[in-house]
């Protein structure tokens, strides 16, 4: 089994992490559906149309049912005795497939056990505990040098302090400046986008930041393993730019929330690429000022990292809202009596 194969099934894994569909229900759906600490069941008979991922949660896939795309689970057990249309991905999590269960295509399993019965069906290749890449390290001994005599040391001052504030402001400044023009350029050709980030940040802060976490906690994982083959080098040099993209998409969403809330407590109204770039500015100053201090600095700058990358995720850069807005329930006309 050929080591790129593992690492493709293993991408397919990370661009579900970085981009999940969006929450809906199963039967008749077609986007998928993302789960956080619930189990799962798709009982016979029904067809989820799209991806499955779940966090925390066990997966049961009943003999009868259909998922129209791939299956990523991750810390939970999967019982499988219907059809996976696409790839498996488990990871920490006993995986047992029944004798009427079908993937389509792949199925890796990291971390935990596999029982499958004799007439469960894996079309694909069939990946287990991964192992660690074997590094050997070659023993070079060390270059014998000359004895020569050790020169008196200058006198050195009992400790150092390298601390900067004018320069580390200088530099906080300046970033500030340049993408809050960034922020009002995406304000002039991405208006609906950014507001759309804006919006799923502000309406679940809480599922917004912890999907950013999962993804700036999996990312360097990934990364890493993408890059131990020469051919998946460019993919990883992608997924790096997506992500410091998402990083910075995030951050301006979050400055154009920041300039339309400080414009409507003055009373005023702004056009949008000011209120974008002001905002932005204002945001990235307040955080590089309290990342000046010691211990505790770093905190601001991560819960706005997490909270632009999960709104990001969540709504694919903007181009669908998050939560999806449900549909009014259609009134049905009633008979007039007599």
């Amino acid at each position: 089994m050929k080591t790129t194969n593992k690492l493709i099934i293993l991408l397919l894994l990370s661009i579900l992490v970085w981009m999940p569909t969006r929450a809906v229900h199963a039967g008749g759906t077609s986007d998928g559906r993302v789960i956080f600490g619930e189990n799962f069941t798709l009982q016979s008979g029904e067809a989820l149309e799209g991806d499955l991922v779940v966090f925390g949660g066990n997966v049961v896939i009943e003999d009868g049912a259909v998922v129209q795309g791939d299956v990523v689970v991750m810390g939970g057990n999967v019982t499988l005795n219907g059809v996976i249309e696409g790839s498996a991905v488990i990871i920490g999590g006993a995986v047992t497939l029944g004798d009427t269960s079908v993937i389509e295509n792949d199925l890796v399993t990291i971390g935990g056990a596999l029982s499958r019965a004799e007439g469960s069906q894996v079309k694909g290749e069939v990946i287990a505990d991964l192992p660690a890449p074997d590094i050997e390290i070659p023993d070079v001994p060390a270059p014998e040098s000359p004895s020569l005599p050790t020169p008196p040391l200058p006198a050195r001052p009992a400790f150092s302090l390298n601390f900067d504030p004018v320069g580390k402001l200088i530099r906080v400044f300046v970033t500030a400046l340049a993408i809050s023009l960034l922020a009002m350029l995406a304000s002039l050709f991405l208006q609906p986008q950014v507001e759309r980030v804006a919006q799923a940040i502000v309406s679940q802060p809480v599922i917004v930041g912890s999907v950013g976490l999962l993804v700036m906690a999996l990312s360097p994982l990934a990364l890493l393993i993408l890059a131990i083959t020469i051919i998946l080098i460019p993919v990883v040099l992608l997924a790096v730019a997506a992500l410091a993209l998402a990083w910075l998409f995030g951050v301006i969403a979050i400055g154009t929330e920041v300039g339309e809330r400080f414009t409507r407590s003055i009373h005023q109204t702004w056009a949008p690429p000011l209120t974008a770039g002001f905002g932005t500015f204002l945001t990235l100053l307040i955080v590089g000022g309290i990342g000046m201090l010691p211990c505790i600095g770093w905190l601001l700058s991560v819960i706005l990292a997490m909270l632009g990358i999960g709104g990001v995720t969540l709504t694919a850069f903007g181009s669908r809202p998050y939560p999806r807005p449900i549909a009014p329930p259609t009134a049905t006309p009633q008979t007039p009596v007599g």
